[in-house]
């Protein structure tokens, strides 16, 4: 099929995307940790930041009873994307740490780059927390193309650049959750569970509109 340069889709959502993904072992089969930062340009519901961690993802309790939460400067914006594409996530899915998380309030969002090689990091502050995502060790970026028919909602394309940590951390209040990244299959390839996501887009293909 013949490529167009302008995509006739509607656009859902887009900005920033990186998570980090902890197990306490490469051979255990559940996550003990998750974590999503959002940073979103453009939505239906306007822009705005967020954090998912789930500290305990398979443990119906919220914060501070375990480190189940999301910090965001913008709810309305953030229950959508929850609603419509974190619980359809595979990672995700059937979590009970998801549906009984606490909703924070988020006052401030620092973002340090660095020179993108060796060390990136989001801190978010708000509500009595102070939640730090930290990535390094970071690889090229990589182009990324999703069908709807591979990606996570089954309903929409996805288009990103994802760039690849081989080190990362989940720091809450100045303790890192337990667990370390590994290796997973991401469409067609090994890549760690610690990624940057920037450019994510997602679009309603046209014949969907």
């Amino acid at each position: 099929m013949k490529r167009k340069s302008i995509n006739r889709g509607r656009v859902d959502w887009s900005g920033e995307n990186p998570g980090i993904y902890l197990k306490q072992g490469p051979d255990v089969e559940t996550y003990s940790a998750l974590a999503l930062f959002f940073r979103v340009v453009l939505s239906p519901y306007g822009r705005g930041s967020a954090a998912i961690v789930l500290g305990a993802p398979d443990t119906a309790k919220g914060w501070p009873d375990v480190p189940n939460f999301i910090m965001t400067d913008n709810q309305r914006m953030m229950r959508w994307i929850v609603e419509g594409w974190v619980a359809k996530m595979p990672t995700f899915v059937g979590k009970a740490g998801l549906a009984a998380m606490s909703w924070l309030d988020c006052d401030s969002v620092t973002k340090r780059p660095s020179d993108l090689q060796t060390r990136y990091s989001e801190t978010l502050r708000g509500s009595g927390v102070t939640l730090e995502m930290i990535w390094e060790n970071i690889g090229p970026p990589i182009p990324v193309e999703v069908t709807k028919e591979n990606s996570a909602t089954k309903a929409h394309e996805m288009y990103s650049v994802f760039l690849e940590a081989k080190r990362a951390q989940i720091v809450i209040n100045g303790a890192p959750l337990p667990g370390q990244i590994v290796d997973r299959q991401f469409f067609g390839r090994t890549m760690s569970t610690a990624f940057l996501a920037f450019s994510e887009t997602w679009v309603t293909p046209l014949e969907d509109v």
